[in-house]
């Protein structure tokens, strides 16, 4: 045999031995895993139905949100927003001591409340001779008046005076036609009538000097009473501003006055900020001003509330210019390293002053306004408005003063009224 026979045979037998043990070795092999369950012939059709259902609420949440997109009124919206307010502040007209502090930071205050007094010891004897020297006034007035009296009876004794010297050298004229009297006589009778006229003429001259005084005016229109009776005023303001009170209501921030503190004339002692009057200064991207016009309404939400609160409100006015061209500093553009840089205008946003007081704001905070453009019928600019900050009255006494003063005059004139 041949070596290609030889191990043709040896590989005939080998393939027959593995063919022999192969039955063995599946047997021994270990079995595979069970197959899973095959699913439930309804399930598919359900996840089917699942998946149809939300794919509908997409195409409605869609269809929705486009015909809000498309119907909604135009707006304008911005975070770049600040509640504002004005400050009132609280300072000394004349200096003093401070007797008492009858209110503190964070309280509320009404209008005219006492705030803070002032020493008025000595305002107090200021007020005192200004009132002793209207007293005074009136008397030297009343005195005058008599002096006009007086003169007028002076006038009717030199009258009567010079009445008679005439008479006299009348009669002696005759007599001494006749040689009953000397001419000496005469001469005397004369010289009487030259004495008695000058004095009726200076009696006249009193009597003008008197008038002068009084003439064409009263007891109240004197200029002399008038000027005391202003003395007494500048003195009863003096005396008020001893009694500091709140100029509005509000509530009392920035307390910097101490107990018995020297003051100087306008120290700065505290503020009130109105509460109900504040507004929201809304800075919007000059690009957002094409369509806002003064009285569109607007809503205002305040970080300190959140979301859910909405504060209403309407468009004062716009800003005379943008930030950067009221700040310390403004921007030089006429430079070769030019960047434009989009400008924010300051937009005034009234509040309503029923919301306010049910969820009351403080000045600072921060807020998100949008503006309904949709009204493009409104103005451009704001039209004349009422004083900003308010009014206050004018501490000039009052009718309590002018009783004071009345009275005062009728004491010196001798009534009892």
């Amino acid at each position: 045999m041949t070596e290609d026979s030889i191990r043709i045979d040896r590989d005939r037998d080998l393939r027959a031995e593995a063919y022999d043990d192969a039955p063995v070795a599946a047997a021994a092999a270990p079995a595979p895993p069970p197959s899973p369950p095959a699913p439930p012939p309804g399930k598919p059709r359900a996840r089917r139905i699942a998946f149809m259902i939300l794919g509908v609420i997409l195409l409605i949440a869609a269809i929705v949100y486009a015909i809000h997109v498309f119907t909604a009124p135009p707006t304008e919206e911005t975070d770049d927003a600040y509640v504002g307010g004005n400050v009132v502040s609280v300072t000394a007209r004349d200096g003093g001591t401070v007797l008492a502090i009858h209110a503190d930071n964070t309280q509320a205050v009404k209008r005219g409340q006492p705030l803070i007094d002032l020493d008025p010891a000595t305002t107090d004897v200021s007020l005192q001779a200004a009132e002793a020297a209207l007293g005074q006034a009136v008397r030297a007035v009343r005195s005058d008046t008599a002096s006009v009296d007086e003169a007028g009876a002076e006038i009717a004794q030199a009258r009567a005076d010079l009445a008679k010297a005439r008479s006299d050298l009348s009669r002696r004229r005759g007599a001494a036609a006749d040689g009953a009297v000397s001419g000496e006589e005469v001469s005397h009778a004369a010289d009487a009538v030259t004495t008695a006229n000058a004095a009726l003429n200076l009696a006249l001259a009193k009597r003008a000097q008197a008038a002068s005084a009084v003439a064409g005016t009263s007891i109240y229109t004197n200029p002399r009473v008038l000027s005391a009776i202003a003395n007494v005023k500048q003195a009863a303001i003096n005396s008020s501003h001893m009694h500091i009170v709140a100029p509005m209501n509000g509530v009392v921030a920035q307390r910097t006055v101490q107990l018995g503190q020297r003051i100087a004339p306008g120290t700065p002692l505290m503020a009130v900020v109105p509460l109900d009057s504040l507004w929201v200064d809304a800075n919007f991207r000059e690009t957002q001003l094409e369509q806002i016009r003064v009285g569109q309404p607007a809503k205002i939400t305040a970080d300190v509330y959140g979301g859910k609160l909405v504060f209403h409100g309407k468009v004062l006015g716009l800003g005379a210019g943008s930030g950067s061209a009221f700040s310390l500093l403004p921007a030089q553009n006429a430079s070769g390293n030019w960047i434009k840089i989009v400008q924010r205008v300051p937009v005034r946003i009234a509040l309503d002053p029923a919301e306010l007081r049910q969820h009351p704001l403080r000045v600072g905070l921060s807020a998100s306004v949008t503006v309904d453009t949709a009204d493009q019928s409104k103005p451009l600019v704001a039209a004349a408005a009422p004083p900003a900050g308010g009014t206050q009255m004018s501490l000039d006494g009052g009718p309590a003063i002018d009783a004071r003063i009345r009275q005062i005059i009728n004491q010196n004139l001798g009534r009892t009224r």
